[in-house]
């Protein structure tokens, strides 16, 4: 079955519905150019009791900044943007976080990820909504989440043509920027299930 997780969440409700759908895992975004932003003490209030995994997206930041961003946020994994991404990753798969390993997907990319860390190829900009070509990809890691340009109208498709490990979805799930989209959340997890 294909792993799901719905990014960006911002409220408990949020949460709570992305529960609900069936999601295997939610994302807190911290890097404050977002307007999904929530700082690691809002993701620990609004993902407390949270029974599935949960993620802080970050975004150059010091591996020891996201390790302790982590811990106060209370999740389970990190998803490290940017500067610093590699050393992010390679510190929190050493305290025992999961991590996806963010890849911008353009013409020539080297999809690795550190071993231990899941890859997520994403569009040429995180967070916009917009997907990568897939007829860059020369060749697909084993394993691996798509995220960038997902909705419940297109992630079937998606699934069909890349067979990812899993999705990663944020403004696909919205009703406008920044607002999630409870209904928008059950399609698309009905959609990859």
């Amino acid at each position: 079955m294909t792993w799901v997780k719905l990014c960006g969440m911002r409220t408990a409700a949020d949460v709570a519905a992305a529960e609900a759908a069936g999601a295997d895992a939610v994302g807190f975004v911290t890097a404050r150019r977002s307007v999904r932003f929530v700082s690691p003490s809002t993701a620990a209030e609004i993902g407390a009791g949270c029974s599935i995994a949960r993620f802080l997206v970050t975004e150059d930041q010091p591996p020891d900044d996201v390790l302790a961003a982590a811990r106060l946020a209370g999740v389970t994994g990190v998803q490290p943007h940017g500067e610093h991404a590699r050393e992010a990753a390679l510190l929190a798969l050493a305290a025992g976080y999961d991590v996806l390993y963010p890849i911008v997907v353009i013409p020539g990319a080297v999809l690795e990820a550190p071993e231990g860390a899941i890859p997520i190829l994403d569009g040429p900009v995180p967070g916009s909504g917009v997907g990568f070509e897939s007829a860059v990809v020369a060749e697909l890691p084993a394993q691996f989440v798509v995220a960038g340009g997902l909705t419940p109208d297109n992630v079937e498709e998606v699934l069909a043509r890349l067979s990812p490990y899993g999705v990663d979805v944020s403004s696909g799930i919205e009703r406008e920027r920044g607002v999630k989209d409870p209904e928008l959340m059950q399609r698309f997890v009905e959609a990859v299930r």
